[in-house]
């Protein structure tokens, strides 16, 4: 029976709200674990765990050493699975991403030798120094879930999340992401500096070692997807269906943006939007599931004109304008 399925004597929906309690308790232990090693900054494993569960992927965009690399680290450690780990420069080429076929004199065969996208967790270290042509093999990957090597398509392993960081500084022989690639990421963060007290703790815990050397898994890749895909049968009503359009339509035509989100832009804030109803132990989406994501999952999309640039706005700031002028919808009291 399936996580939405219902006999008519509700066994349906109590197998469900079972499966939500399973979900609540192990997205928790994920996000302690991370926040056991990102101290300080909650929204941050909040966020990350959100995705994972959407389906989607992440793109980090901050300045050097504030724990961009750290968290898909702990991400990974705490669900036990396996990481791959790409530094983009300048000459990095395609195959290096994906992989090569190697010719074995013995066999007279060629085998294949999987790069390091073939992980559950990739991390791509600075995207935005790698080459055009190398953007997009990673892009490709993150569409698809399958790389082609010489014609042929192998398919990646699941769960699979892309979580790349881009340095907003120093921008000297870098390729930014053009609009169209930003688009693939479900949602965009920035870390941030931590607190006093949280870089203090930081300090202790890690003057003699790295927190990360003692973070032990607290659930497993193949838990995780099981869970991501229960979040498909968490309930959106009409009325929530149209707030999300509601908000994503009130940027193609705003003053101060040259371009708009997209439809992808819709599809990928509500598959977040049941992700966080789905952690908050919730089988239907709120309004303010939805407003709480907007900013993350829209602002990276949108291409501000000059004078908004000029007059000191940014992204986030529209997408904030918009949600508060945007009319809610009244709250459901359950599912249907």
């Amino acid at each position: 029976m399936s996580a939405g399925s219902d006999n008519g004597d509700g066994t349906g929906q109590a197998a469900l709200r079972a499966a939500l309690s399973e979900l609540v308790e192990v997205t928790t232990r994920v996000r302690s674990a991370i926040e056991s090693v990102v101290t300080g900054r909650p929204g941050l494993a909040w966020l990350t765990v959100t995705v994972l569960l959407a389906d989607g992927h992440l793109l980090v965009e901050d300045v050097p050493g504030v724990g961009k690399t750290t968290l898909a680290k702990a991400l990974a450690r705490s669900i036990d699975c396996h990481v791959g780990r790409i530094q983009f420069t300048p000459d990095l080429l395609p195959s290096d991403l994906t992989g090569v076929n190697i010719f074995r004199s013995q066999t007279h065969e060629f085998e294949f030798r999987p790069g390091p996208v073939f992980s559950n967790i990739v991390i791509g270290d600075e995207i935005n120094r790698a080459s055009p042509k190398t953007q997009s093999a990673l892009l490709e990957c993150m569409e698809e879930g399958q790389a082609t090597v010489d014609g042929t398509t192998h398919r990646l392993p699941r769960p699979f999340l892309v979580v790349a960081t881009q340095n907003p500084v120093e921008m000297e022989g870098t390729y930014p992401l053009p609009e169209a690639q930003r688009d693939r990421f479900m949602a965009r963060l920035t870390v941030g500096y931590p607190d006093a007290d949280a870089e203090m703790l930081m300090l202790d815990r890690q003057e003699s070692s790295s927190p990360l050397a003692h973070l032990s898994p607290v659930t497993t890749g193949a838990t995780m997807l099981r869970l991501a895909e229960l979040v498909r049968h968490v309930h959106a009503s009409p009325a929530v269906k149209r707030y999300v359009l509601d908000l994503v339509g009130a940027t193609r035509d705003h003053p101060a943006l040259r371009l708009g989100a997209s439809p992808r832009a819709s599809l990928q804030l509500l598959k977040a939007a049941k992700a966080s109803a789905a952690m908050a132990g919730r089988e239907y989406v709120l309004p303010d599931d939805v407003q709480e994501l907007a900013v993350a999952v829209i602002a990276h999309r949108l291409i501000l004109t000059t004078d908004t640039r000029l007059a000191g706005s940014t992204a986030q700031d529209v997408v904030s304008q918009i949600v508060a002028r945007t009319p809610v919808p009244p709250s459901p009291v359950g599912r249907r």
